[in-house]
């Protein structure tokens, strides 16, 4: 039988393909079932994605810190180290954008997932289509955080930082501060807090987050968006604890208070 991607996936030097274009962006697979891993890989390629094929989280690890990819898709059920852990040592590390493979009964993991800083999940069986527009949109939110402004001047003009109280956020650079102290977003709290800040005061509904998080048409339910407003919170409040700043009104959404 002829060896496919995924038979090599255990060996960094072989994982990228030698065809992939120079500016490709780079997507990690890390997932146990070799046909998933082909399969997918086979589909990116064909969309112009580079691909990393890792079968355990314990391998993948290593690599993703050493070498870090554009966007990671972990499945969670994973010999070694499953995929919650995997993205749990990734968050002490950085912001690397991961989306989630679960399982359709696996709810409560998909919660978990989320509230540790998951941008994203998809629950299995599923659409290839779904996962590259997923995989597209991470990509198109998280590219602030590639701009280096300081070595290139901007085309255009620079978004101005938002001053709410004892929050700075920059979003040009993708900084946010509570009094002073920096927080560590994603790219999807991040613009989730944006939405909130632009507008103090005023509830803005799930949708409403939905649509300022989740530019594509990617369907996600409210409680993606309850998970995400859950692990904002956590964060701010590592910062001061007495952070309270986002209200919740119930049966309507969110609000941020500004004071």
């Amino acid at each position: 039988m002829a060896e496919t991607p995924a038979d090599r996936a255990d060996a960094p030097a072989d994982n990228a393909p030698a065809a992939a274009p120079h500016a490709a962006r780079v997507i990690a697979l890390v997932d146990d079932d070799r046909n998933i891993l082909t399969t997918v890989s086979i589909a990116l390629q064909a969309e112009g994605f580079a691909t990393r094929l890792y079968t355990d989280g314990d391998t993948a690890l290593k690599a993703l810190l050493d070498n870090p990819p554009d966007l990671a898709v972990c499945d969670i059920k994973m010999p070694r180290m499953d995929g919650l852990e995997l993205l749990r040592r990734l968050r002490e590390r950085g912001e690397l954008p991961v989306i989630l493979l679960t399982s359709k009964d696996d709810e409560a993991d998909e919660a978990l997932g989320l509230s540790m800083g998951a941008d994203d999940y998809i629950a299995k069986p599923f659409s290839l289509h779904l996962l590259v527009a997923r995989i597209r949109s991470i990509l198109r939110r998280s590219e602030v955080t590639r701009r280096d402004s300081a070595a290139e001047p901007p085309s255009e003009p620079l978004p101005e930082p938002i001053k709410r109280g004892r929050l700075t956020m920059d979003p040009a650079r993708h900084l946010v501060t509570w009094a002073g102290k920096p927080v560590s977003l994603t790219v999807t709290e991040f613009l989730i807090l944006e939405a909130l800040a632009m507008r103090p005061g005023v509830v803005k509904t799930r949708g409403a987050l939905m649509d300022a998080a989740y530019h594509d048409d990617v369907f996600v339910d409210d409680r993606t968006i309850d998970s995400h407003i859950k692990r904002l919170r956590r964060k701010l409040r590592a910062a001061d604890p007495q952070f309270g700043a986002i209200e919740t009104l119930y049966g309507a959404g969110y609000s941020f208070a500004d004071d």
